[in-house]
């Protein structure tokens, strides 16, 4: 029988381990980055077979005193999920190597690609913020990227092309990944409008998509100037530069896609005020469509887990949060909507549909 010594001591070393691993998490995703900027998931897939390390190496530009090093970052990515092996061998030259799902995301010219999320998330403008976590929970600034940069992420983003070009990136890519499910399986949320606005719609990727799937939709693309500045439209898509906080442009509907999780209450309050204005000539006809998260302690684990950092995410970069079922009635009800309904697309992603 083990002693209560042996007992503490085990307990002792699972919590050691436990906060070791966090402390090392971002291991794991500095990682990937570096085998994304590598093109190591391009190039195993390219090969159109099993991948030899041997090949690998031979096929990437590094200096030849880093080559024994690549197998130790491949077994990284192994354990993390993003690779497995094929011929484990004592020769480690001749481990083949092959995608897994999570690394087709991974490659450049995949429809659903995830990694512009990447390298906006991992660049220094971003990561920077997190070091000074601890100084903003003592001082009255916005958020802890104003407290590393002096100003707020939009500010950043209208002032500094690589953050913009970053950022924009990102919410295409992030588009893409719904934006089949939106146009195929939600058809209906569309019937009977005439007219639509995409608040915050970037450079256009689900509003291009919605209006080549409903002609008789005619499309606006509203976002700051600096976003839409020379994008061209099409003959059902236009784009018009202004301040969703100072009015919005009159339609049928309203589309908000990943806007709200960016801004507190109050803020999301206003937007949703401005929404119901410019739906207003359409009475009981018109209504506000959401996409966003909606997080609920019944989620799957990695769900969850996903929801909480995106919740941490929005606190260290703008001044929103990941809301609950219970936080989206109170800011729905609140703003005088009489009624909504809230329909899981898929994963992570609910839609609403929020009437006047």
């Amino acid at each position: 029988m083990e002693s209560p010594e042996g007992k503490n001591a085990a307990k002792l070393g699972d919590a050691r381990t436990h906060v070791l691993n966090h402390i090392f998490n971002y291991i794991n995703s500095m990682s990937l980055k570096c085998a994304v900027d590598l093109g190591i998931p391009d190039i195993i897939h390219n090969y159109g077979q099993p991948m030899p390390l041997s090949n690998l190496i031979a096929s990437l530009s590094i200096h030849p005193s880093k080559t024994h090093c690549l197998y130790r970052l491949m077994r990284m990515l192994i354990h993390s999920g993003f690779f497995s092996q094929h011929n484990v061998t004592e020769n480690q030259l001749e481990i083949e190597y092959v995608l897994t799902d999570a690394s087709m995301l991974l490659l450049k010219n995949h429809p659903l690609s995830v990694t512009p999320f990447l390298h906006l998330n991992l660049d220094p403008i971003l990561t920077l913020p997190w070091n000074q976590f601890s100084t903003w929970f003592q001082n009255g600034d916005s958020t802890p990227f104003e407290t590393t940069h002096g100003m707020l992420f939009w500010d950043y983003a209208g002032r500094h092309p690589t953050l913009n070009h970053l950022f924009n990136d990102t919410m295409a890519c992030n588009t893409r990944f719904i934006t089949s499910v939106v146009t195929e399986k939600c058809k209906g949320v569309f019937s009977g409008l005439k007219s639509l606005v995409d608040v915050g719609g970037g450079t256009g990727t689900l509003a291009k998509a919605i209006a080549k799937s409903f002609p008789q939709l005619e499309c606006i693309v509203f976002d700051l100037p600096h976003v839409v500045d020379g994008l061209n439209g099409t003959q059902n898509l236009k784009y018009v530069a202004g301040n969703m906080f100072d009015t919005i442009p009159h339609a049928d509907a309203i589309f908000l896609k990943s806007i709200l999780h960016d801004w507190n209450d109050e803020e999301c309050m206003n937007i949703l005020k401005k929404c119901k204005e410019a739906i207003r000539r359409k009475g009981k006809e018109g209504k506000v469509i959401i996409i966003d998260m909606v997080m609920d302690n019944e989620n799957k684990k990695d769900e969850l887990q996903t929801h909480l950092f995106f919740d941490m995410l929005m606190m260290v970069l703008v001044t929103g949060k990941t809301r609950t079922k219970k936080d989206w009635d109170k800011l729905i009800c609140s703003t005088g909507f009489s009624d909504y309904k809230i329909t899981s697309i898929f994963g992570l992603t609910s839609l609403f549909e929020i009437y006047p």
